[in-house]
């Protein structure tokens, strides 16, 4: 029998550090957003998930979500759940849709057993739940908070603290992801190859902190394209294009230019020849919530 249900919203996020070589990485809030709807029913130990947007993908981190604040609140004996999430942007693309998915299904869940719980703690479950599911190599701290408070978001991943944080001018600017056809799971990634380029990530970490944000996402870019085997083609078209800062979004394939309002078509123009979709965002400065 189901009981109680709550539905919650988190906004995307986009590389500025990959925190894979050094465990400490930045990121900032763009308006795509994961919903995810909770339904509690009288079935202990049974997580029904279902990606709505992306009916293929695994739901293991829906279940590794829900259970962990079941477990928090000592309610797994209680409860089970039946869940769904889906996103207006695809899976496994570098797009942080785990980091979002989790923070909305942690908001659910929280809020259809009638729950409080602090913003940290409720990020760090989700964290926890993505580590268990094996979606993510650092924990994707950076990634969480991004996503969840909004604005730019520096952490030390590792140790999960919040290094930095500020808001970003954004009236002249849109985000453009250019999104390949193919996914790139965070199983795949040969993190031993992250490490090699350790010192040129620290520096554009430098930058973030200096608060030239698009220079070090560029910077970032350019180093993990090079790691992971990417061309940067895409990035060096938008950039001279009119784009003020271009480089590869976590582990890729997807490519992040941030383009002046002037400038949209010609990026846009710039990345015709390369197959793919083209997705366009604002800067983002909300926070994830329950909407009902």
């Amino acid at each position: 029998m189901l009981v109680e249900k709550a539905e919650a919203i988190c906004y995307g996020a986009a590389t500025i550090i990959n925190a894979m070589a050094t465990g400490k990485g930045a990121a900032f809030g763009v308006d795509l957003w994961t919903r995810a709807e909770v339904r509690l029913t009288h079935e202990p130990g049974v997580i029904e998930g279902t990606i709505l947007s992306d009916p293929d993908e695994s739901p293991i981190l829906i279940e590794e979500t829900i259970a962990a604040i079941f477990n928090h609140f000592g309610v797994d004996r209680e409860y089970g759940a039946v869940a769904k999430t889906w996103s207006n942007f695809p899976i496994a693309r570098g797009l942080k849709s785990s980091s979002g998915a989790a923070n909305a299904l942690a908001l659910a869940t929280v809020a259809a057993l009638k729950k409080r719980l602090d913003d940290m703690t409720l990020i760090k479950l989700g964290v926890n739940a993505a580590i268990a599911a094996k979606v993510t190599v650092t924990g994707a701290f950076d990634d969480a908070c991004a996503s969840y408070f909004g604005g730019v978001v520096i952490t030390d991943n590792d140790k999960r603290e919040i290094l930095g944080d500020f808001s970003l001018a954004e009236e002249n600017l849109v985000v453009l992801f250019h999104v390949p056809k193919q996914k790139v799971y965070t199983t795949s990634i040969d993190a031993a190859r992250t490490r090699v380029v350790a010192d040129f990530v620290k520096t554009a970490l430098k930058e973030v902190l200096r608060r030239n944000v698009w220079s070090a996402l560029t910077l970032n870019g350019l180093i993990f394209s090079s790691a992971f085997g990417y061309e940067s083609g895409r990035a060096f078209d938008a950039l001279l294009a009119g784009a003020v800062g271009a480089g590869l979004s976590g582990k890729g394939p997807t490519v992040t230019a941030v383009v002046p309002l002037n400038k949209i078509e010609q990026v846009k123009t710039a990345w015709q020849k390369y197959e793919g979709e083209i997705l366009e965002a604002h800067i983002n400065h909300r926070k994830a919530k329950v909407v009902c």
